[in-house]
């Protein structure tokens, strides 16, 4: 049996493989994952990049010089043969280095941008401006200035214009109103107020005075940011130069107002448009309907929908987009398929942005099988998803805690050329960190960082949680550390990561240091990161340096959040009980921090520890009436509560309060109703933990308790009989589970995906291979996609009994789903099979996926074959 830490061998492998595939490419940096793992041999990751021949450049920047040094030029075939090998780099090599007649270098430039594919740069243009601007000719600046900002295509650009307007101020030639409108509409594209504000200086200083469309740029740029006071204070620019303000600049300061959550302000604005003469807009109404609906105020925003009739404006594809966005985020989905349906009836077409808008509504609301059908009816409808709407439902999927779907729909999406973005990476990572699985997450990274995507601070604070979720705390400050040392930006996000990780992990001495580095590189903490070292003290039992801390934050002017005073209460609660609690609940209140449901039920798991019942029940009461809907937890605390004291049937009571709430009852729940049959047949009612009732309880109790449940109007759902499945399949109890799921088909129900996987997982635990093959067979007949993980156990199992066939079989089945090959080489290869020893038939089923076109991409091979390598050569 060959033994090994798979995981550290892959990322091993990883780093060495990834200086292999860096080689072969022209050009390329070294990714953070790769700096993680870095401990492998250094000598095997060299980076070439490839340079252009400086000798080829300066020859033909000669001979192209040698063409346009004669008159007939532009007939010239020397000219034509050496087109298409121009770049704008030679053009502005050109420009700078060979004296050439001016009305020469304006005519060619000219016409080498007429050619197709060709496209001037800032570099070319500014060259330009510098050639002509050393002439004593006439020439076009203003055209040529104008055409170099338009040229911009990014905020590095736009800094490259800035300097080339200081180069050619040099010169003597100043730019023109014009020229300073179109360059601050650019800065406004790329949010640069700071340079917008010292280029409206210049502005004043070369006495190039502001007309209207100035002044409402720069309105409009600090609008977009919410500052409406500085956009006043270029409004009383704008009526000290004598203009007055028109449809622009109150439409502008209506979305300050917005981006302000100031909606009373930009409700007044709107509404002395008319009353000053000046005419409402489509934008005008669709800044306000999306302010309105941003908020929550959805109804507000559709009733102005007459009004922009009455005001002649016309309804249009946008605002519908805008509204049925509004009616998603208010969870309104139904009202907001209708409107889709609206739009089509009054013969507008709808386009991908507002397909995007519905599919990431059910998204987020948890509805990804409507998603789905929003997908399906955009495609029969000839509108094509976009990368937008695959990161959408891929993010979906991900929440939903189906990340093998997600990479699956990775590979679709793929299939189909579009190319995945970081949100699609990053969501990707996190799904697979919500499953544990912290290796494919950083193959994830690799495979990011390959494609030459560059990671942000969500994507490493994920992994820096996992880490620390999964107990590896090492591994997290290493990675933290490797972040810093490789130059990639470390913040607040990553940092506080880190120090709730090491908290939580009781490494108070560690997170302290990091506090006080983050400090250190003027990285300010807030009350996030507080809250992660208040937590640590009061896991530390040090409640009063807690207390001093919570206190040197409102001192500092930093208000702690609703889980700052909520993870303080909880340990205050537990040590001193609920009064002292009180007191610092009341200074939450006074502080303007409202309590969230996590605050209540601390108070409501108090007040049921002490036997205070009624004041439970009166917290429970207050919380509703402060617009604070109990949840599942809190229920679940005050069931618990009435039974530790006998009180049954008022337990039975607060589930039914709990039912007609909406509040769907968990497995935590079932097993507290299940305690109370057990107390109510005289059974000894104390247990460790659920698992522990679930191995005492008979099949005759959870079929008394669905009599219970009926009498108080529940009819058992899919959800509850999965709760009980899986409650039995924990303990493997299986021919209970399988009664169950036989009970809940006579029902005519039919069993969900967490059914058929507690069934399958349990059935491999039990070495029942066979009838774990059934299962997944008779998922798969149901539309379901089984997890990797469950094939991981069941090939697992099938392989270390020698049931090679079989297995075989399965594998082959298995590819047939359309899971992303390289998670099914992660997960089925490279962490079951190799990590068990099973080298001959890793190697088996990887001739097998190519042998069925199913190779995993490149890079996963490179790994993969590595290790391979490596165990077949005894290393």
């Amino acid at each position: 049996m060959i033994r090994f830490a798979a995981v550290d061998r892959l990322r091993l492998t990883a780093a060495a493989i990834a200086a292999a595939h860096i080689a072969a490419r022209p050009s390329s940096s070294c990714s953070s994952f790769s700096a993680f793992v870095a401990s492998a041999d250094a000598s095997t990751s060299p980076l070439y990049t490839v340079i252009p021949d400086p000798t080829s450049a300066a020859d033909l920047s000669s001979e192209l010089f040698s063409i346009l040094s004669r008159p007939d030029w532009s007939g010239n075939p020397e000219l034509h043969r050496l087109a298409p090998s121009l770049t704008p780099l030679h053009v502005a090599n050109l420009l700078r280095s060979r004296p050439l007649d001016p009305r020469v270098v304006l005519a060619f430039f000219r016409w080498i941008g007429r050619r197709p594919g060709f496209r001037h740069t800032v570099d070319s243009y500014s060259s330009l401006l510098q050639t002509l601007a050393r002439s004593n000719l006439p020439h076009p600046a203003e055209e040529i200035t104008i055409s170099m900002i338009k040229s911009c295509s990014s905020a590095t650009e736009i800094h490259s214009v800035l300097e080339s307007f200081k180069s050619v101020y040099l010169t003597g030639f100043t730019p023109s109103l014009r020229c300073y409108n179109f360059m601050l509409m650019a800065l406004a594209r790329c949010q640069m107020i700071s340079d917008m504000k010292d280029l409206y200086e210049r502005m004043r200083t070369d006495e190039i005075f502001p007309n209207l469309h100035t002044h409402n740029t720069m309105i409009n740029a600090h609008c977009k940011e919410g500052k409406v006071i500085e956009a006043k204070l270029h409004l009383n620019y704008l009526l000290q130069d004598g203009f007055y303000p028109d449809s622009h600049t109150y439409t502008s300061f209506i979305l300050g107002y917005c981006r302000s959550d100031d909606l009373v302000r930009a409700c007044r604005v709107f509404l002395l448009m008319p009353l000053r003469g000046c005419h409402r807009n489509e934008f005008s109404y669709t800044v306000l309907i999306h302010g309105l609906c941003e908020a929550g105020q959805v109804k507000e925003g559709l009733s102005l929908v007459p009004w922009m009739e009455d005001d002649g404006c016309s309804v249009d594809l946008h605002v519908y987009t805008v509204m049925i966005g509004g009616l998603c985020k208010v969870g309104r989905l139904s009202d907001a398929e209708a409107m889709l349906n609206d739009i089509l009836q009054k013969g507008l077409v709808p386009n991908i942005v507002t397909y995007n808008v519905l599919v990431d509504g059910y998204c987020k609301n948890r509805k990804i099988d409507d998603a789905f059908r929003v997908l399906d009816l955009m495609e029969s409808r000839g509108c094509m998803p976009n990368v937008r709407t695959y990161t959408e439902l891929i993010c979906g999927l991900c929440e939903e805690r189906q990340v093998h779907k997600a990479m699956s729909l990775l590979t679709k999406m793929l299939e189909g050329g579009l190319l995945p973005n970081h949100v699609t990476y990053t969501a990707l990572i996190q799904g697979q960190c919500m499953e544990g699985d912290t290796n494919s997450a950083f193959k994830l990274l690799y495979l990011m960082e390959e494609k030459g995507l560059v990671p942000n601070e969500w994507t490493y604070s994920i992994l820096i949680d996992a880490l620390c979720k999964c107990g590896k705390t090492e591994d997290a400050v290493v990675f933290f550390r490797s972040l810093s040392e490789n130059g990639r930006k470390v913040n607040k996000l990553v940092y506080t990561t880190l120090i709730d990780g090491l908290c939580k992990a009781e490494n108070f001495d560690l997170a302290h240091s990091l506090l006080n580095q983050m400090i250190s590189e003027e990285c300010i903490p807030d009350s996030y990161t507080y809250s992660a070292i208040i937590n640590g003290l009061c896991r530390d039992k040090k409640l009063e340096d807690a207390r001093s801390l919570l206190d040197a934050m409102l001192d500092k002017g930093i208000q702690p959040a609703a889980v700052t005073y909520t993870i303080f209460i909880d340990e205050l609660v537990r040590v001193s009980g609920s009064a002292d609690g009180t007191r610092v609940l009341e200074k939450m209140i006074s502080a303007g921090c409202k309590p969230d449901v996590c605050t209540y039920t601390v108070f409501v798991r108090s007040y049921c520890r002490e036997g205070r019942l009624d004041d439970a029940k009166s917290m429970l009461i207050e919380m509703k009436r402060n617009g604070v809907a109990p949840n599942v937890v809190t229920y679940n605390t005050y069931i618990n509560g009435l039974v530790d004291v006998g009180f049954l049937d008022q337990a039975l009571c607060i589930f039914k309060n709990m039912i007609e709430a909406a509040c769907e009852p968990n497995d935590e729940t079932y097993c507290i109703l299940l305690r109370i049959l057990l107390r109510k047949k005289l059974v000894d009612g104390i247990f460790k933990d659920a698992s522990e009732v679930w191995e005492k309880v008979g099949m005759d109790l959870v079929l008394e308790l669905f009599n219970e449940m009926a009498k108080q109007g529940f009819t058992p759902t899919v959800k509850s009989y999965s709760s009980f499945i899986q409650g039995f399949c924990k303990v493997n109890r299986l021919e209970e589970a399988k009664f169950l799921l036989f009970h809940m088909q006579e029902t005519c129900k039919s069993p969900n995906e967490d059914i058929y996987t507690s069934l399958i997982n349990c059935c491999c635990r039990l070495k029942k291979y066979l009838e774990a093959t059934t299962f997944i067979d008779s998922m798969i007949s149901c539309g379901y996609l089984p997890y990797l993980a469950s094939y991981q156990l069941l090939l697992s199992g099938l392989c270390n009994e020698g049931s090679f066939d079989e297995a075989k079989s399965v594998f082959i089945s298995l590819l047939s789903r359309g899971y992303n090959c390289d998670e099914i080489a992660w997960k089925i290869l490279m962490d079951t099979l190799l990590q068990n020893g099973q080298v001959d038939m890793c190697s088996k089923f990887l001739t097998i996926m190519e042998e069925m076109h199913c190779s995993p991409g490149p890079e996963t091979y490179a790994i993969l074959t590595k290790e391979l390598s490596c165990i077949v050569n005894g290393n």
